[in-house]
């Protein structure tokens, strides 16, 4: 498992953007490391480098958002994300990474679409029981996905998007949704056999990009209004999706 000079400068790039995506845009621009780690390295390698940095990510940002994250989303979103890692795990390896693409990547699209086109009266009621119904499928999608490709991020966002909750709250929701299914992989991961001296190693040599991720997170947040916020997020779901499509198809 080797990555020359573009590899690393690359994938440090990429771990830092993570940061500051998962602490201050609510996951708009994660899952980036694992699909460019996997231009030099396997993918079944990727995912285990990237996961304890995720999980160190989780931890320095549930101190930064504690107290803001919105609970009543997270006790749906986390007993369906668990489903849908034990789904997820049960599938690795055996289902194609371009047939997860597809799909995830159509289903982004489609809401970032509706999202853009809808008015915002007509918005999802959170307290419908078509939302809860919603959410389940959101969350193990988010499980489902995150557990193959750290690729959580667009099942997640279709969620508290629908929501329309405020920044700080979107954001420090996701923050500890994540946290809650990243340590839930961990098992799962070390029973799947993914990690490995070589992973572990290029994890730990990441992991001081983590605090600078978050900090740049954090502020930059702060400094975008509302509106702004929410437009950034739907336009990097529905980019998010065009980018998965057009890697599963050519996969």
């Amino acid at each position: 498992m080797e990555m020359d000079a573009s590899g690393w400068i690359v994938t440090a790039v990429a771990i830092l953007l993570t940061g500051i995506s998962k602490s201050g845009l609510g996951g708009a621009l994660g899952g980036l490391a694992v699909p460019f780690m996997s231009m030099w390295i396997s993918p079944r390698d990727a995912v285990a480098v990237v996961l304890p940095i995720l999980i160190a990510m989780d931890l320095v940002g549930i101190r930064a958002w504690r107290g803001k994250a919105d609970i009543g989303d997270l006790k749906l979103l986390i007993p369906s994300a668990l489903v849908g890692i034990a789904l997820g795990t049960l599938a690795f390896g055996a289902m194609s990474d371009a047939v997860v693409k597809v799909v995830l990547g159509v289903i982004s699209i489609a809401f970032a679409l509706d999202r853009l086109l809808r008015r915002a009266g007509h918005a999802v009621s959170a307290t419908s029981h078509a939302g809860r119904w919603f959410g389940w499928v959101c969350g193990i999608g988010a499980g489902f996905t995150s557990t193959l490709a750290h690729a959580g991020g667009p099942p997640l966002m279709a969620y508290l998007l629908s929501r329309r909750l405020p920044k700080q709250t979107y954001v420090a929701t996701s923050v500890f949704f994540f946290a809650a299914i990243n340590l839930a992989k961990l098992p799962f991961y070390i029973g799947l056999d993914l990690f490995s001296r070589d992973t572990l190693v290029m994890s730990a040599t990441l992991l001081p990009l983590v605090p600078l991720g978050v900090w740049l997170g954090v502020r930059l947040l702060a400094r975008i209004p509302e509106r702004p916020f929410y437009f950034f997020a739907v336009a990097a779901l529905g980019l998010s999706g065009v980018k998965l499509l057009w890697d599963g198809l050519l996969g």
